[in-house]
């Protein structure tokens, strides 16, 4: 098998232009960046508002391993796939972080003959929108501080700064630093780093319709409080014109094109385990105008990604999904059977991983949206365990379909695209899973017990009397965005399968304003990641003609 890098160097690209055509596209509805991308403005809304809108598929997974499962390239695969079949398909994914990147998995285009491409483009600057978000992010931690020493008419608390910094980039040194010790002038506190994708800029960028819903979310950005406690927003510093000028080309969707030639946007990188992990509403919902089929991702398990685009994206983008992909695969199951090497046959940790797929796909379904398993086929899957996985589906009533997208691209997920085809047409009784005027504690309880399998939730004293701010400033309508680990359906990462009589523990919370939710912090969850002790990014390099190897 080639590897992935030298199958998107053999590619031969489609002009940008010629695959906007593919979507009824003109010219003067792309802005070029370069041979084989660009942006699609977003005034472009306003002139396909009346059209009818095509299927959503949403695709997901169980808990993943490190490696990852293959949920981009089956995004990818299964639209090449439906295009194959007649369908005019659009993938939708997100823009991959520089972080892990350069930190623990390398590229995250896709992979295999499933792929968007020009791949190395998209893994690194792109068009620039994860910096326009970082830019955006820190102007305004530079308005706070400037702020503050230029006589803080608004009171703000140095001690009670919350909007950190931020970098697209792993660096665990800056999880918490201290600014303002090289001028006698200036104020010294403590602040802290973000990885770009966990800021609520990006959220906000994912989430926003318009310029002028853009500005309106930034501005109601809780960045501190005040001497006496009360909330301080980015619109009583005047900042979110300039924010919103820093982010007006990110706000336009980016196209780019499969491996197969077929239409692909990619816009926003919001992180699933600390931000809701979805790409942007509004290159969505231009897919949806464009097409016969939109095939997108949420990041990490069922438990994560899809619990946040079925409970906040949805409600904000008036989506409903038409029916759900749950990736698995043969290692992940064994892996969550407590297999000690999952890449060699093991029957008995195959079956004892089997829960915790069970227990993703009930997840799903508790949204009342059809579902189908895609049981990502790896070469060292024996014949004996793919038959194991395929029966179990059944025995759980579960359309499932092997899927070989990653060595045959689109022919290797026919008869997954025929499934997901019937599957949609079926009956569809989407629902949020819980009512947003809940209490907030009890929104939470929701999450926890019904998706993870949690028998309780424990508060610190600290949340505790944050929930109950929150209560009394009248936050109590905003969903709630979970931050634990992705490794486990609990905030624990060595409960693997499906556990049974565990409980979360809350230990902090904060408002996401602008972007409209509350989030919860479960477990030990970093908004800042560390490199690895090997990270990919010694394994990158450029040779003399200007070729990126070792991104993958």
């Amino acid at each position: 098998m080639k590897k992935d890098i030298e199958i998107a160097h053999e590619a031969k690209l489609k002009p940008i232009g010629e695959v906007a055509e593919l979507l009824g596209l003109e010219c003067a509805d792309l802005m070029l960046y370069g041979k084989y991308k660009a942006k699609v403005s977003i005034k472009l809304l306003d002139k396909l508002k009346n059209r009818p809108s095509g299927k959503l598929v949403l695709v997901t997974s169980m808990n993943p391993t490190p490696a990852g499962e293959g949920k981009t390239t089956t995004t990818v695969g299964l639209t090449q796939a439906m295009r194959k079949i007649g369908k005019n398909a659009v993938a939708c994914i997100r823009e991959p972080s520089l972080g892990p990147v350069f930190g623990v998995k390398g590229g995250a285009a896709g992979g295999g003959y499933s792929q968007v491409l020009p791949m190395e483009d998209i893994n690194l600057y792109f068009t620039g929108d994860i910096p326009s978000v970082s830019a955006a992010n820190n102007l305004l931690s530079s308005l706070i501080d400037n702020h503050i020493f230029q006589g803080n008419s608004l009171n703000i608390d140095p001690t009670k700064v919350v909007w950190r910094r931020v970098t697209d980039m792993n660096d665990r040194s800056l999880r918490r630093i201290f600014i303002g010790l090289g001028d006698s002038s200036g104020l010294a506190r403590e602040d802290r780093f973000n990885i770009t994708a966990a800021s609520e800029v990006m959220a906000i960028l994912c989430l926003s319709t318009s310029y002028h819903d853009l500005k309106e979310k930034l501005g109601k950005i809780v960045v501190a409080y005040t001497f006496f406690g009360q909330p301080v927003t980015a619109s009583q510093l005047r900042a979110e014109g300039a924010m919103a000028a820093l982010l007006r080309d990110a706000m336009n969707p980016n196209l780019v094109q499969t491996l197969e030639g077929g239409p692909a946007f990619i816009h926003g990188g919001p992180f699933a385990n600390i931000a809701h992990g979805t790409n942007s509403i509004v290159s969505t919902m231009m897919a949806l105008k464009l097409s016969d089929i939109v095939v997108t991702e949420a990041g990490f398990g069922a438990d994560l990604g899809a619990e946040k685009f079925m409970d906040i994206v949805c409600p904000i983008a008036g989506f409903k999904p038409d029916a759900v992909v749950i990736v698995a695969t043969v290692r992940a199951i064994k892996h969550h059977g407590g297999a000690a090497d999952p890449t060699k046959e093991d029957l008995v940790a195959l079956k004892k991983g089997c829960p915790n797929l069970r227990k993703q796909i009930e997840n799903v379904m508790a949204f009342g949206v059809p579902a189908v398993v895609a049981l990502n086929k790896f070469q060292s899957d024996t014949l004996a365990e793919i038959e194991y996985v395929l029966g179990e589906c059944r025995r759980l009533g579960v359309e499932v379909a092997l899927s070989e997208v990653h060595e045959r691209g689109g022919d290797g997920g026919l008869e997954l695209a025929k499934l997901v085809l019937d599957v949609s047409s079926k009956k569809n009784n989407y629902k949020p899973l819980y009512d947003l005027d809940l209490p907030i504690k009890e929104k939470i309880k929701s999450i926890a017990c019904k998706i993870y399998g949690a028998d309780d939730v424990d508060y610190t004293d600290e949340s505790q009397h944050i929930i109950s701010l929150f209560e009394q400033q009248g936050l109590r309508g905003l969903p709630i965005c979970m931050s634990k680990t992705q490794k486990s359906l609990s905030d624990d990462p060595n409960l693997l399968g499906a556990p049974t009589g565990f409980k979360i523990t809350v230990s902090n919370v904060k408002v996401s304003a602008g972007a409209g939710f509350i989030v919860a912090y479960c477990g030990k969850v970093l908004t800042m990641p560390g490199l690895p002790k090997k990270p990919a990014a010694e394994g990158i390099d450029i040779d003399d003609d200007g070729v990126i190897t070792g991104l993958f």
